[in-house]
């Protein structure tokens, strides 16, 4: 039994390619080494020097200068170097085309060359250098009698130092020594380490028989950064075949040099400059109705340079199963995304028994971009998440739980385009939208929008704006849409398509501003919407027809095909200033209180366009009895305005500030600003042509932030003025008090850490920095349900600067943590009865026990139902080049928990343990 590991793709760049073992470079590596010792001897057989020296291939020197320094041995003969001379010569004409490039080489104390042995060394610090080749040792020894060449490290009081280390095009490996043959081309090399794709490797021995085959001895290869790693995978003997693979025996899992029971017998490394295709190891486990389990085994193809995929499949014991594809693709410059097709067939309980439930559920991603670089002027992208309404709620193989209690689907598929030299732009959208409660599904395939930049046609010379004509700017957009209402039981069938709607609606509109009276602002404005539809409604009566009430004779409704249309138009204008109000103080520390008043009040009107479309159907056996209807009801962009529109708005908005002088008199600091209200507005509306009940509803809202911004308060009322009769309905009459509270929001966000208590002056100032440069960020919510998670095995998704060794302290008195609070409370009073439907205090937050133990929380309280909503606990731990992660959900519908150990580096993810309980699945 053996296994095939390969190089999984989690970092966004799923085309950097990777090779498991770094021997590749041995082949061509040492071969340069030798034939730049073979020219270097010859330069040394005719001078030596204590510097560096610098040989051009096929021209040597006429003359040569020798310089022998105090260690060498004695002046050789000139005999002897004539011969030498000639003998080279005609070796180096009978090997034309060997040497390429320029050679030097440097040794910081002396470079020795031993006529008698025939040996030339360079000592301390030696290096050779030849065109994309450096070697560099403590001792180089070149043995032209014996044919080989010999690099190590010096050994002295400090140790072993000055290992060989060797570099060729980005690739570098460290050993304790080589000893190689240039003519018959074989190698012995003794303690290597090679660093390449993340893996590092080290070989006490490593045989080099020819250009295809290579043998080590006591192989080690890791991911750990330490100089004494945390683990490694050990294996006595190795075969590599440079370029292609390596094969090893029986391997041995090392955990900080503690051997463990886990063995292979063999392993396969593939070693190659591109993508290989793959096993990967399933995770395994038991559940309470499926019975024991395999999940996320499968296959990895690398298809092309440009597209992956990954065949997954999950198996259990009751007869449950599913598959998943997932492919990623990307071409640089140009397009990125990834596709994923999930479907799952669960069965619950034994067949024959009452309580035994057979069901299917899918699921479709895909994620798409389009670089802006393709094409400036038109853009792509898509984003759709659709399937089964249960998928979640059923699913075997899903660790996240905010995904089964998220209550809708959407995706949308977006193409833009901007035509160059013209005001217009153009969207198509084709987008999905899932209530996976109600299992309703509304999708528009699809929607289309065109844009008119607005234009202004009585400008000035050069664009200039100065008076109100000058200001008027025309405004035009187009919209259509395909719509389509359906449910699950429905989705892409016949009947989906024939209830679906479809319409088209322009609108041109036009603004423009001017002063008034000095403070004012009078702003004009006018609208026209003209809108076309393929169908309209037609009603009859059909006296054979069973109604509502079970007696014969009903309304029946006829859908007709053909182009209608109708058109809409209203005029208004709005009146607006700002009102400033400053109150000084004297003294104190406050110095003035700022409130700024936004009144505007506006004026619209709308004739009445539905008199003009509206029809009349007989709706019972009294041929008077006539109900009036619109041929549009049910349309896309609605019916025909009913009734003429004469409404004045009122809103009036309010901003408190406040100027605060700095603690210290003295010092050099500006006087800080400081909100004390956000927002104070109150809106509503009196319609003209009404004969009763003109007022509308008073909205109230306002905001604020407080404890230096940390806490963030909204809230916002509905005030009904008018009375209302035993039905419920409103009559024109004015209540006792001045209103009724319909409705009460409140919402309240606090955050809170560990760097809120410290007393030093670098905490105030990075959080006062933080503050300065992020904005408040109490106001927004904070994710109190995390990140969203796509499977159980997802927690060994670690980007790779993580792998870096982080050094931690034995103890701390000082635990960093952080608590995000979120308060809601809604209130209703239907003038009857008044409740308050929602009553929900909702927490999250970390700690880190040390720089690498974290636990991290979420959760929430319902005060109403007296009960504890969804929960999640989660655990990590960094171990240096392994991470542990732990997720547990312990009590509710979603009971579940996650367990994950394994090793961060992206090369070897399939060295993991994972081991899950998935939550029980929901029918109901």
């Amino acid at each position: 039994m053996g296994f095939v590991f390969r190089r999984a793709n989690n970092t966004p760049d799923i085309f950097k390619y990777n090779t498991k073992i770094a021997f590749i470079t041995l082949r061509t590596t040492l071969t340069y080494i030798l034939l730049a010792f073979c020219l270097f001897y010859y330069q040394i057989s005719v001078a030596q020097d204590l510097g560096t020296t610098s040989i051009e291939a096929k021209k040597p020197k006429k003359k040569t200068v020798l310089n022998i320094s105090k260690d060498s041995l004695k002046e050789p003969s000139k005999d002897y170097l004539k011969d030498s001379l000639i003998s080279l010569n005609k070796q180096d004409k009978e090997k034309k085309e060997v040497i390429q490039g320029i050679i030097t080489h440097n040794a910081e104390d002396y470079t020795l060359q031993n006529a008698k042995n025939k040996t030339v060394t360079l000592y301390n610090k030696a290096q050779i250098t030849y065109t994309n080749i450096d070697l560099k040792a403590g001792i180089i020894v070149l043995d032209y009698k014996n044919n080989t060449v010999y690099a190590k490290g010096i050994k002295d009081s400090l140790g072993y130092h000055q290992r060989p280390v060797f570099k060729q095009d980005g690739q570098e490996s460290e050993q304790d020594s080589i000893l190689f043959n240039f003519k018959t081309k074989k190698a012995l090399v003794y303690g290597v380490k090679t660093v390449q794709s993340g893996i590092i490797t080290y070989a006490e021995k490593t045989k080099r028989v020819n250009d295809s085959t290579i043998y080590m001895r006591k192989l080690r290869f890791t991911t750990s950064k330490k100089k004494r790693p945390d683990y490694y995978i050990q294996t006595n003997k190795a075969k590599l075949v440079p370029g292609k693979k390596i094969i090893v025996g029986s391997s041995n899992l090392v955990l900080a040099d503690v051997p463990t029971p886990l063995f292979l017998p063999f392993a396969y490394f593939p070693l190659t400059d591109k993508r290989t295709s793959g096993f990967i190891i399933p995770s395994w486990g038991d559940s309470n109705s499926q019975g024991f389990f395999l999940q996320n085994g499968g296959y990895y193809l690398a298809l092309s340079d440009y597209f992956d995929l990954t065949v997954l499949g999950d198996l259990y014991t009751n007869g449950s199963w599913g598959f998943r594809t997932e492919s990623n693709y990307y071409k640089r410059y140009n397009f990125s995304g990834n596709f994923s097709l999930q479907f799952q067939n669960n069965i619950q309980g034994i067949k024959g028994l009452s309580n035994y439930n057979k069901s299917s559920s899918f699921n479709i991603r895909w994620s798409h971009n389009r670089d802006t670089k393709s094409s400036p002027n038109s853009s792509f992208s898509a984003s759709v998440d659709l399937g089964s309404s249960t998928f979640f709620l059923e699913s075997l193989n899903q660790a996240n739980n905010s995904r089964a209690i998220d209550n809708s689907l959407n995706s949308s598929i977006s193409y833009s385009k901007n035509f160059v030299g013209t005001p217009f732009n153009m969207n198509i959208t084709l987008k999905h939208g899932q209530n996976t409660n109600t299992e309703e599904i509304t999708m528009t395939l699809p929607a289309l929008q065109l844009n008119m930049r607005p234009v202004y046609p009585f400008a000035g010379k050069g664009g200039a704006k100065n008076n109100a004509i000058q200001k008027m700017g025309l405004n035009y957009s187009m919209q259509g849409q395909y719509l389509i209402n359906t449910t699950d039981d429905e989705f892409f069938t016949a009947k989906m398509f024939n209830t679906a709607k479809k319409g088209i609606q322009h609108n041109l509109s036009t603004s423009t501003n001017l002063k008034a009276f000095k403070h004012f602002t009078v702003s004009p404005s006018a609208s026209y919407r003209d809108v076309w539809y393929f169908d309209k409604i037609h009603k009859r009566y059909d006296p054979t027809k069973v109604n509502a009430d079970k007696n014969l004779g009903a309304v029946v409704n006829d859908t007709i095909g053909g182009f209608n249309r109708f058109h809409t138009y209203n005029f208004g204008v709005s009146l607006s200033t700002n009102i400033y109000g400053t109150f000084n103080f004297k003294k104190g520390r406050l110095k003035a209180i700022r409130h700024t008043i936004r009144p505007s009040i506006s004026y619209g009107y709308t004739p009445n366009f539905a008199k003009n479309h509206d029809l009349q159907v007989q709706q019972s056996s009294d041929p008077t009895d006539l109900r009036t209807y619109s041929p549009f009801k049910g349309g896309i962009y609605g019916t025909p305005g009913s009734g003429t529109s004469n409404r004045i708005g009122i809103a009036v908005n309010n901003v408190l500030e406040a100027k605060v002088a700095p603690k210290d008199p003295d010092s050099d600091e500006e006087d800080q600003k400081i909100t004390l209200l956000n927002n104070l507005n109150f809106s509503t509306s009196y319609d003209i042509t009404k004969d009763s009940i003109r007022w509308s509803d008073v909205t109230v809202s306002a905001g604020t932030r407080l404890f230096k911004d940390k806490l963030a308060l909204n809230a916002n009322m509905l005030l009904d003025p008018y009375q209302l009769d035993k039905k419920g309905e409103k009559i024109d009459k004015f209540n006792d008090k001045l209103f009724r509270i319909k409705t009460v929001g409140i919402t309240a966000n606090y955050s809170l850490s560990s760097e809120d208590f410290k007393k030093d002056k670098e905490s105030l100032k990075n959080n006062k920095n933080k503050r300065k440069n992020n904005g408040n960020g109490a106001q927004d919510t904070p994710d109190l349900f995390g990140r969203n998670n796509k499977n159980a095995n997802d927690f060994s998704n670690t980007p790779e600067n993580e792998t870096e060794v982080k050094e931690t302290l034995l103890y701390r008195h000082k635990i960093p943590w952080t608590l995000n609070l979120t308060y809601t409370l809604n209130y209703s009073n239907d003038g009857f009865t008044s409740d308050i439907t929602r009553n929900i205090l909702m927490f999250s937050g970390n700690v880190e026990l040390s720089p690498k133990w974290g636990v991290g929380f979420n959760s929430g309280y319902d005060i109403k139902n007296t009960g504890f909503s969804y929960t999640n606990l989660n655990f990590s731990r960094d171990l240096d080049s392994w991470r542990l992660n732990f997720g547990w959900t312990p009590f509710g519908q979603r009971t579940s928990y996650n367990f994950f150990i394994g090793v961060k580096s992206s090369v070897l993810s399939d060295l993991k343990w994972d081991k899950n309980k998935p939550p029980d699945r929901v029918l109901f």
